[in-house]
């Protein structure tokens, strides 16, 4: 099978600054794919090189088996969905959204017709004579959509579209995105920072650093069977356990992650555990995420809201399945 977007070997490079270094990477057609990484990981650059804003340093891209390099933005069949919106102020919602349209010539009632089937698409039908000035944030968002989605791209690009909404609204757009994705069956390569997005949206996540790509797989994969400590560290902020300790469980002289969920925290004076001390409990509504001292170690636990909580600097024991012990690829 063709690969929606296919990467070989790229690199974008600004002088000394390594922006994206080798990346090779295959995006699967109607996949919902999550780049997901740090302010300055590479992941943005990777989009932009997507959509043509960007032209690589070395190596080849392709869209759909068409070699994309030196190819226009206008040329390609791909649309991008940007944080800021970016709808024309002027324009009311039916032409913001059929703006692209008019761009290739077709008639006013041809692309006014096909707006209106956007603006439904996203749950907006009725709102094409509003300016954006007067809709909410989560509507602007909506139009923004029904604006890349009319020209019927065969990539959609979402560069951390979500980022400007309030939680409860950016929750809710998660799922609708998801819903229309699966309903349009396109390819979606969406950037994102926040690794609760990419693991409850994306097919296939893609995690990247310093330009690279540290560990591509689905989020099951990435989150419990991260490849190294900084896969571990950032999705989901695992504890990375060093090797000395990880050897004294699993007879392996290896870097370790173990998902705070994974301790099991427990005031006794037991001697079958790892003793430790509580140092903080951070409440998080549904869970308390505890940070614990065990002989300079520094680890963290969650537990369920609702649990008996122990006093700072208590003597605890903590105790963990060893087969949710994960031994990473990173040498010791």
């Amino acid at each position: 099978m063709t690969p929606a977007v296919s990467f070989q070997k790229v690199s974008r490079h600004f002088g000394a600054v390594k922006a994206v270094d080798t990346v090779d990477l295959d995006i699967a057609p109607g996949e919902f794919f999550a780049m997901l990484g740090p302010s300055g990981s590479g992941k943005t650059t990777c989009l932009r090189l997507i959509a043509g804003f960007e032209q690589p340093t070395a190596g080849l891209i392709a869209i759909f088996g068409e070699r994309a390099e030196g190819v226009p933005p206008y040329r390609r069949n791909v649309n991008t969905v940007f944080q800021d919106y970016a709808l024309f102020p002027h324009l009311n919602i039916l032409d913001n959204v059929a703006y692209g349209l008019m761009v290739k010539g077709i008639g006013k009632a041809e692309r006014h017709k096909a707006a209106e089937e956007a603006l439904s698409l996203v749950r907006l039908p009725g709102y094409g004579e509003r300016r954006p000035s007067q809709l909410s944030g989560g509507q602007r968002q909506r139009v923004a959509l029904a604006r890349a989605l009319v020209n019927r791209p065969k990539v959609l690009l979402l560069d951390e579209p979500l980022g400007a909404l309030d939680l409860k609204l950016r929750e809710n757009m998660q799922d609708e995105l998801k819903s229309l994705q699966k309903v349009l069956g396109i390819t979606f390569v969406f950037v994102t920072h926040d690794q609760g997005e990419a693991l409850s949206m994306a097919d296939h996540v893609a995690v990247f650093n310093d330009g690279r790509i540290m560990q591509v797989g689905t989020p099951r994969d990435i989150y419990e069977r991260p490849r190294t400590r900084f896969v571990a560290d950032f999705v989901g902020s695992s504890n990375v356990l060093p090797p000395d300790f990880v050897q004294r469980y699993s007879g392996q002289r290896r870097w370790g992650s173990l998902r705070p969920e994974a301790i099991r925290v427990v005031k006794s004076t037991r001697d079958d555990g790892l003793s430790a001390r509580l140092v903080s409990a951070n409440y998080l509504g549904a869970t308390t995420r505890l940070a614990l001292d065990a002989d300079g170690l520094r680890l963290h636990a969650v537990v369920p809201a609702g649990t008996s909580l122990p006093e700072e600097g208590e003597a605890l024991v903590l105790t963990f399945n060893r087969d949710q012990l994960h031994l990473m690829d990173e040498p010791a």
